[in-house]
């Protein structure tokens, strides 16, 4: 057993040193989850130009876009952020990965609520006039008006530094900044104190609320997206195997993980299961599922600091013997899928790092780094096929099947369900990728395109140039480009070095962006510190012009770092007055400030 031991660990050393040349391949451990909607929105996901309805618990990333008609509200969890939108609101993410979320406003209302900031983490929103970077945790809202002409930038808790033309000027807590002028002017600057909240406010309050009282963040990491959703559709109990297990309420008879919901293709993770049940986005990117008793149960795994996303934790059987078992004929192929339990590993159908590969299952689940990396080697190293036995492969009713089509297309799955008979997985192989290739359906969810102007934003907004702080990535690849690729293997997604090629060899898009401030990086403030000093990108160039409407209120004391859930569900108290800050080198000495000394500590510091 101990030479066996060695030998397995030799061999992870092995794979992990082999695939350190592809850790640049790896896709994001994160993806933000469309958790609410609320009136008309509409959805462009990145690759395509067709517009379709919105579905809850879409996982969103890259290039994927919305737009929150009138009366219209949505909100995106990120784990340990949340973005929600007002009416009329045209919103794109720009760069999503694990350190970066760089967003587009070209029109509408944007709040953002900010539970923490690692070091080496961005938050940036680029609207017309600025490009936005949130120096730390805390409550912001950002406006741009229907002309485009205009942006209300407001900072209730945390700090802000805005870019624009050149200069980079700071927006501290319970400040409003409204930033006006034509595109490449100079900007014009009218800070003053925030305003009271208004419903949209209110609204983002009471979400939050809900949040901060959860009772499932006492088993899950609060940078698990949809772990809020657990509390009103289950229930928590702890089993002697598992430990913590959370079992839904209220599902029909015979019901199973990963049946009701639908398949959609999103890149670059490839096949992604999405939910109908309203609480499922985290117990089907997350964690294992095991009877438990005589129920289903999902075992959330340990509370990483972030729980690494999977696009669906399953295994998959399927190929021409299986259909001919489940009877479907017609030589239509069939595809079949089962939750995975715990301590099982799960491997992705793209190619990854030894290193990814057991991110995403020790933060998942209860198994050895040496035991991943085992699987590793046998999967992408040696490419040996291993059969192994699945816990949930021969319970009743954990394997769901459908043709092949239903699968492409992105259509329901419960209705479409067929019955997987015991004997039709007696000599079933299982596979680690869904052996078929996705249609332009599946990329848009299974919902028909809408019409042209039905619900859709103002063309004028669309072809609104941004200000980008930092550069954003390449455009992604039209699904059409990668389409004939993907039939060629069929069920994986395309790797990282044929995406750089196809975007290579496709023509430059026009560039809807352009630099707010080259070379100058944005300073991160301390938890119990002053703000670093922002400095002008180019020292000779005139500050933006200011016009205080009103006196900027005192200086707040410093936030933590990481935002404190509110206790109560009583409405948010009003600001208490706080220690001001220590005075700059340069600020005057006299008690009182006039409005000429005010105008200067407003503006840009160094």
């Amino acid at each position: 057993m101990r030479g066996l031991f060695t030998t397995m660990f030799a061999l992870s050393l092995a794979s992990f040193a082999i695939a350190q040349d592809d850790q640049g391949g790896d896709p994001p451990t994160r993806a933000a989850r469309l958790s609410y909607i609320n009136g008309s929105v509409s959805f462009q996901p990145g690759g395509v130009e067709d517009w379709v309805p919105a579905t809850p618990n879409r996982p969103l990333t890259t290039g994927d876009r919305l737009w929150a008609d009138d009366g219209a509200r949505v909100e995106m969890n990120l784990g340990s952020a949340e973005f929600r939108l007002n009416s009329r609101t045209n919103f794109t993410f720009l760069n999503l990965d694990d350190k970066t979320a760089q967003i587009q406003l070209s029109l509408g209302t944007l709040n953002i609520r900010l539970r923490r900031l690692a070091d080496d983490e961005t938050v940036e929103i680029d609207t017309p006039q600025a490009a936005f970077t949130l120096l730390r945790a805390g409550e912001y809202r950002v406006e741009v008006n229907e002309a485009g002409d205009a942006t209300i930038v407001t900072v209730r808790g945390g700090d802000a530094e805005a870019t624009a033309n050149g200069q980079a000027f700071a927006v501290h807590a319970r400040e409003q900044v409204r930033i006006s002028g034509p595109e490449g002017a100079e900007p014009v600057l009218d800070r003053r104190t925030a305003p009271p909240t208004d419903p949209f406010d209110n609204f983002c309050e009471d979400r939050d609320r809900r949040e901060d009282m959860s009772q499932s963040a006492k088993y899950v990491s609060r940078d698990m997206p949809g772990y809020a959703d657990l509390d009103a559709n289950g229930s928590w109990r702890t089993d002697p195997q598992y430990g913590a297990v959370w079992v839904p309420s209220e599902v029909v008879i015979g019901w199973s993980p990963y049946h009701y919901g639908h398949w959609a293709w999103i890149s670059p993770w490839g096949w992604t299961w999405v939910d109908d049940a309203p609480w499922g986005y985290a117990p089907f990117h997350y964690g294992r599922w095991a009877m438990v008793g005589p129920s289903w149960g999902w075992i959330p795994g340990p509370m990483a600091a972030r729980p690494v996303y999977a696009p669906a934790m399953v295994a998959f059987v399927g190929g021409a013997g299986f259909g001919a078992a489940i009877s479907i004929g017609g030589g239509v192929a069939a595809v079949g899928w089962f939750p995975l339990g715990p301590r099982e590993v799960w491997v992705p159908s793209y190619n990854v790092s030894a290193g990814y590969m057991t991110r995403v299952n020790i933060s998942n689940t209860v198994v050895t780094e040496v035991n991943v990396r085992a699987v590793y080697t046998n999967v992408y190293v040696n490419k040996t096929v291993v059969t192994n036995v699945y816990v949930n492969q021969r319970v009743p009713g954990a394997v769901v099947a459908v043709r092949g089509d239903v699968m492409t297309s992105g259509r329901p799955v419960g209705a479409a369900a067929i019955r997987v008979p015991p004997a039709a997985l007696v000599n079933v192989s299982v596979v680690h990728a869904a052996p078929v290739a996705p249609e332009r359906a599946a990329v848009l969810g299974g919902r028909a395109p809408m019409a042209a102007g039905a619900h859709l934003p103002p063309p004028a907004s669309m072809n609104r140039q941004v200000v980008a702080k930092a550069a954003p990535p390449p455009a992604p690849v039209p699904f059409a480009r990668q389409q004939e690729a993907l039939k060629s293997n069929p069920g994986r997604p395309l790797d990282a070095g044929a995406v750089r090629n196809l975007q290579a060899s496709q023509p430059a898009p026009r560039t809807n962006f352009r630099a707010a401030a080259p070379n100058t990086p944005s300073a991160k403030v301390a938890p119990a510190a002053a703000p670093a000093r922002l400095n002008p990108a180019t020292p000779n160039t005139p500050r933006p012009a200011v016009n205080s409407s009103a006196p900027p209120a005192a200086r707040p004391e410093e936030r933590p770092a990481t935002v404190a859930p509110r206790p109560t569900p009583a409405p948010k108290p009003e600001a208490r007055p706080e220690t001001p800050r220590p005075a700059s080198p340069k600020a005057e000495p006299a008690p009182k400030k006039t409005a000429k000394p005010a105008k200067k500590t407003t503006a840009k510091e160094k």
